[in-house]
């Protein structure tokens, strides 16, 4: 998803330009949304409409569904926060903002007095014709950029948002040069960056536990987009431990950050099942692993002690376990796993 914000002094063609972004985009086969800022309040709905009528009563936010879709809420919400929520209904290829002059993504400008250090270009817009705007278009494909703090690009050695947007905007770097990224997080309302390795890892072991659920009872064919809400006052604190993970008999050397990525990932799933209080250590072992990883054998053991443990949780064990070690992108063809976690 690539942003550009059209920002200007008021009376400066700010709206009519973003209407022809917009329109040169569509044509070109995008999917593209916008946001409109203002400072002053936007009622979605007339007074003494239904919708008029529950805002009234207190509603926080209120859904208006028929034709469109629109959301009315009662407080003004971070751009950043308005960002990812777009991220989770639909697939869209740009968004254009109408104002937010305060933020730090590519600008489009109206006025010169609104010039900063993220301004990519000054138009007029009364006079810009279908040349000029084919050519803002253009712009807009080579300088947009995604939310900043989930911009990694570790292959070219940055691994700094800021930094990153900076390089895009000033053509040291594009897009398609960054790292791919499997995984979107958001914590209490702020985005939270993830490298190519952790929203690689957190697609993997999700997934893994996705793959023993029996989704067509749902309606679900194929896994396709997955969101998961985690509501407030979860209890979890990560740990401090040690992580030995052999391979086929091997041991596989992963730094320091990897090992507590994968040893608060164990702990978290056996706390889920909730073997006995105050687990110290763990033992995961899968073996025989062939083509179905169904087929393969699983133990458990927390504190040197046997688990047994159902048909569904061991799906979801093998499942997780093996996405883990399969994000660790490890060269051979994976016959036996063995983790154990040690705190």
């Amino acid at each position: 998803m690539k942003i550009v914000s059209i920002v200007g002094k008021k009376n400066t063609g700010k709206t009519s330009l973003t209407v022809k972004v917009i329109e040169e985009l569509t044509r070109r086969g995008y999917n593209v949304a916008s946001i409109k800022h203002s400072h002053h309040s936007i009622e979605m709905d007339k007074e003494n409409t239904d919708t008029w009528k529950h805002k009234q009563a207190g509603a926080n936010l209120v859904v208006g569904v028929g034709s469109t879709t629109f959301f009315n809420s009662r407080t003004e919400m971070d751009l950043n926060r308005i960002l990812f929520l777009i991220k989770h209904m639909d697939n869209f290829d740009f968004v254009v903002i109408e104002g937010y002059k305060r933020y730090n993504y590519p600008k489009i400008i109206t006025s010169p007095d609104v010039r900063d250090e993220y301004t990519i270009c000054e138009v007029d817009s009364f006079t810009i014709d279908e040349k000029g705007i084919s050519e803002l278009a253009d712009l807009i494909e080579q300088k947009g950029h995604d939310i900043i703090d989930t911009l990694f690009a570790n292959n070219c050695g940055y691994n700094d948002g800021k930094v990153i947007a900076s390089e895009i905007r000033n053509g040291n770097l594009t897009v398609d040069e960054l790292d791919s990224v499997q995984s979107y997080l958001s914590i209490n309302g702020h985005v939270v960056g993830l490298n190519r390795f952790v929203s690689d890892f957190l697609k993997q072991s999700v997934v893994g536990v996705i793959n023993t659920l029996n989704l067509k009872d749902y309606g679900v064919d194929n896994i396709g987009k997955v969101e998961l809400i985690i509501p407030d006052k979860t209890d979890s604190c990560p740990i401090k431990a040690d992580c030995r993970i052999l391979i086929n008999g091997k041991n596989l050397i992963i730094n320091t950050f990897t090992k507590n990525i994968v040893s608060n990932s164990i702990k978290g799933m056996v706390n889920a099942i909730k073997t006995e209080p105050d687990v110290k250590i763990i033992d995961i072992e899968i073996s025989n692993i062939e083509n179905e990883l169904i087929d393969a054998n699983i133990t458990l053991k927390t504190n040197n002690h046997n688990v047994e443990i159902n048909e569904f949780t061991q799906g979801i064990l093998k499942e997780t376990t093996y996405a883990i070690v399969n994000s660790l992108k490890v060269d051979e063809e994976i016959k036996q796993i063995k983790i154990t976690v040690e705190e």
